[in-house]
């Protein structure tokens, strides 16, 4: 099945903050066993989206398969490296949809919804999302990318930058 021929990536409206929440849930459990955080007392991790709501250039994108949810994307500007415009803040496809083509067409989705200088950054130890965003990346930019390990400071890891256009 190629799942990435029925995908519908759309920017995500306050109503659907419920279902972003859960999608927000999963991922970070995806991540537990990497990403140092403890679950609240109400059994969750818990992630603010207020600011996707509110702020200008901010903005959560949820992916679709055949009408089902199966993945998001969360943009805002708090990019790591100086002249970057958006920071892929967050990024998540249910293990369902992987490996079929679905989060890179729903990655060049978000790309060319915002057109200008992007960072992408992945955690130092999370190999399988450097692997993912490095082919996402140069197919996109026809490897026109620059990539830098950031090494000090709150934010540690790999960042690909690039230019995006809606032409890729």
């Amino acid at each position: 099945m190629n799942a990435s021929a029925s995908l519908m990536v759309t920017r995500a409206t306050i109503s659907e903050e419920k279902l972003l929440q859960r999608m927000l849930e999963l991922y970070q459990h995806d991540l537990s066993d990497i990403w140092d955080q403890d679950l609240d007392t109400n059994g969750e991790f818990g992630y603010a989206l207020d600011k996707f709501w509110h702020v200008p250039n901010c903005a959560g994108y949820i992916f679709r398969v055949k009408g089902h949810p199966a993945g998001f994307a969360l943009v805002d500007q708090e990019v790591k490296v100086a002249g970057g415009e958006f920071w892929m803040d967050q990024f998540f496809v249910m293990k369902k949809y992987r490996m079929q083509g679905v989060g890179s067409a729903a990655a060049s989705v978000v790309f060319n919804a915002h057109v200008g200088q992007w960072q992408v950054g992945q955690m130092s130890n999370n190999f399988a999302a450097q692997a993912f965003w490095r082919c996402t990346i140069s197919r996109y930019t026809s490897a026109q990318y620059t990539e830098v390990l950031i090494t000090s400071g709150w934010w540690q890891g790999i960042v690909q930058c690039f230019r995006s256009s809606p032409q890729n």
